[in-house]
């Protein structure tokens, strides 16, 4: 997703969020994360491809909260969730804006394995 929008917004400035969840408890972790110096004062775009269960989208929205950002000014790009993870994230987070291309039951598991070529 990031290429993508690289070769679409080719000035745009990019910030970087790690989220790694444990796999017994699900409790998301930040393991890096770097932005632009004024990101309290931009829209931002926060692209995550899958979201199943909510849990990394919401620990992110929270990392960018602590670094200033406004719910009102993130903007989450999705390709899949499931209802629940909607609903999560639009309960934590009310003001901000999710775009998804698909609400689905079941988040596509597969979808990760062929785009890295793991499969």
């Amino acid at each position: 997703m990031e290429q993508g929008l690289r070769d679409c917004c080719r000035s745009i400035r990019i910030g970087k969020i790690l989220i790694q969840s444990d796999e017994e408890t699900h409790e998301a972790k930040v393991v890096y994360a770097k932005f632009p110096g004024d990101i309290q004062s931009r829209k931002v775009l926060l692209m995550y491809p899958i979201m199943s269960t909510g849990n990394t989208m919401i620990k992110a929205v929270k990392v960018l909260k602590e670094h200033g950002v406004h719910e009102e000014n993130i903007i989450v790009l999705n390709l899949f969730c499931t209802p629940h993870a909607a609903r999560s994230v639009i309960s934590a987070f009310p003001a901000m804006t999710i775009l998804t291309s698909e609400i689905h039951p079941v988040a596509p598991n597969h979808f990760g394995q062929r785009y890295f070529g793991t499969d």
